[in-house]
């Protein structure tokens, strides 16, 4: 399978270009590219995919060519948002990667209540751009050529008060003692999920959750920890209702 490596530029066939730092240390250093090898360029904004060929390389950095385009379709049916209380350590970037791997098209990161995690906004800054590295890579890896959106972190509490225009959008979060299964469900469009912190959400988020249209769902008869919860439910709700 040819390496893929997104690009955030706008990219042509015929268009000679520099590769980003990124793309340069995967594919030359560490892969050990050399000219003539190919690769599938995509930029995360649109259904394309571009046959690329290695055509120079220095000791900092590589030009390619592109060759040719195809146009690709691997987003899920299902419309899927991830909103998830940020965790500690790896945990964050496993669910990233996972998320993004099941198909999912947006991803809310929150605090909330228990959120372990606590940061000024500069490192929040540092935060998200790492994220969005993590998001591409996931992407380059699982065949994806759209990036799914990832939105600036918010505090649960302000995030579930916002207004929504999405009416068709079964909200649902996780919560041991709820009865309902996802398959007593109608399947939907468009689906989001919502995933506490390690500590879970406290009696207070489910209830405001619960104002906000969020309805409980039980997820088998076990406690899941946050960063294999948020993965189960999307790889059950993708099998029930999207491409799996």
């Amino acid at each position: 399978m040819a390496t893929r490596l997104h690009v955030d530029a706008a990219l042509a066939v015929g268009q000679t270009l520099t590769l980003p730092d990124g793309a340069f240390r995967h594919w030359v250093q560490v892969l050990r590219a050399k000219p003539g090898d190919q690769a599938r360029l995509f930029n995360g904004h649109d259904d394309y995919e571009y046959r690329a060929t290695l055509t120079e390389v220095s000791r900092r950095e590589a030009c390619v060519r592109i060759d040719a385009v195809d146009t690709v379709q691997r987003e899920s049916r299902l419309s899927l948002m991830l909103a998830q209380a940020v965790s500690k350590g790896d945990r964050m970037d496993y669910t990233l990667q996972k998320a993004v791997e099941l198909g999912v098209s947006r991803i809310q990161p929150l605090i909330s209540e228990r959120s372990v995690v606590k940061l000024d906004a500069e490192r929040w800054d540092k935060k998200l751009e790492h994220w969005q590295g993590v998001i591409a890579s996931a992407c380059e890896q699982s065949g994806r050529v759209r990036l799914p959106t990832l939105l600036p972190v918010q505090k649960l509490g302000a995030w579930l008060a916002e207004p929504t225009t999405e009416s068709t959008m079964l909200k649902l979060t996780l919560a041991p003692t709820a009865s309902a299964a996802l398959r007593d469900l109608a399947p939907p469009s468009a689906a989001c999920l919502l995933i506490g912190p390690e500590g879970g959400l406290s009696d207070g988020e489910i209830a405001h959750s619960a104002q906000a249209g969020f309805v409980g769902l039980r997820l088998g008869p076990r406690v899941l920890r946050t960063e294999t919860a948020g993965v189960a439910a999307l790889a059950a709700m993708q099998a029930l209702w999207g491409d799996l």
